[in-house]
């Protein structure tokens, strides 16, 4: 009777659609963004905080905020942590890939914002490099995880780095933001100065640290077989999550495009996270060759400098600046091309198959 039961959730067709859809996740993404085009209304009523009565006063709500919760708490809670245990005696590579995730935003963004100060809009680009400086702020995606599993890149070194990078998050984004808002000109720079001060710590601690933590914590006090259920359950909502987080962050930027169509923000958007997005990875690629790292260990260190959670920074966006949500356009084309760059760093080996963890891969 107990197995019974517990093998029905594998056979619902909530499963099945779910399993059917790990398998074709880039369409479904796809699919995602073409809902946010066609039918953006819903999406742009989520992204709107909302206010739940209590008996003690009122609660603010945010959805994307709260899916986005869901995505870390899944990848916290898949974390392998015995697998940690090697770090102790390779730390070279964990405390230069951090070093490196934490130091290429101050190499990478200036340039950019250098180059962009001479184009001819109107703001001088810093539109595009607040977007991008959300970006490069965020720690390493926990997604990242993902493409070490499935290649020939080092697991343990990769799960250090998301771990390590996002316990340091309260403190290395309000940082990194109020070191690079000075290249800002406008309302931008206050903008985002304010919000370094104001949302970056406390959005750090509750949004990406607690979440991820709070995975982590039940991974390790949870016994083996109250866990099983748990670990069946959580990512298939974290990967149904994921997906609706997409499809409400591409609504606050495909639906306010296309109501306007600005094909020269589109083309600077994709350009621009195009640039950034190589320089990030060829920073890493160039950091593992200098330490004669090991081809799997240089994959993962290379993965850590290139991928952020661009998840975190797509809510940050429609937190602390939601009457700006053409900034979401480079935000989307960064998500998507550090993933094909993963995909080329790290190659699959064959014959191996693993399932990947789904409810990180969104961020």
């Amino acid at each position: 009777m107990s197995h019974d039961a517990s093998r029905q959730p594998v056979s619902s067709p909530v499963a099945r659609l779910t399993a059917w859809l790990r398998r074709r996740l880039g369409r479904a993404v796809t699919t995602a963004y073409l809902a946010a085009v066609a039918l953006p209304g819903p999406g742009l009523w989520l992204r709107h905080t909302r206010t739940v009565p209590l008996p003690t006063g009122h609660l603010p709500v945010s959805v994307p905020a709260a899916l986005l919760s869901l995505v870390l708490f899944s990848a916290g809670l898949q974390v392998p942590l015995r697998d940690l245990g090697r770090l102790l005696r390779r730390p070279l590579a964990l405390l230069a890939g951090l070093a490196l995730h934490l130091i290429a935003p101050l190499l990478v963004i200036p340039a950019v914002a250098i180059a962009l100060h001479t184009s001819p809009d109107t703001d001088g680009g810093s539109g595009l490099v607040t977007a991008m400086i959300l970006i490069v702020a965020m720690p390493v995606a926990a997604g990242a995880t993902v493409w070490t599993g499935k290649g020939n890149a080092d697991q343990p070194v990769m799960v250090g780095l998301v771990l390590a990078s996002t316990l340091l998050s309260p403190f290395t984004i309000p940082l990194t933001m109020t070191a690079l808002s000075p290249l800002l000109g406008g309302d931008y720079a206050a903008s985002l100065h304010q919000a370094a001060h104001t949302f970056g710590p406390g959005f750090a601690l509750t949004s990406v640290l607690l979440p991820c933590g709070a995975g982590i914590l039940c991974r390790m006090l949870l016994p083996a077989r109250s866990s099983r259920p748990v670990l069946h359950a959580t990512p298939m909502a974290a990967l149904w999550g994921s997906l609706l987080l997409t499809y409400v962050n591409a609504s606050g930027a495909l639906g306010s495009f296309f109501r306007q169509p600005r094909p020269l923000l589109l083309a600077a958007a994709l350009t621009v996270a195009t640039v950034v997005c190589a320089l990030s990875f060829t920073l890493g690629h160039l950091a593992a060759r200098l330490l004669r790292l090991e081809p799997s260990t240089g994959s993962s260190l290379t993965l850590a400098c290139g991928m952020n959670n661009s998840s975190a920074s797509a809510v940050l966006i429609t937190t602390t600046l939601p009457d700006k949500p053409y900034l979401l356009l480079p935000v989307l084309a960064y998500g998507l091309l550090q993933k094909l760059a993963a995909g080329r760093i790290v190659r699959e080996r064959p014959g191996h198959v693993r399932e990947p963890v789904h409810g990180a891969a969104a961020a």
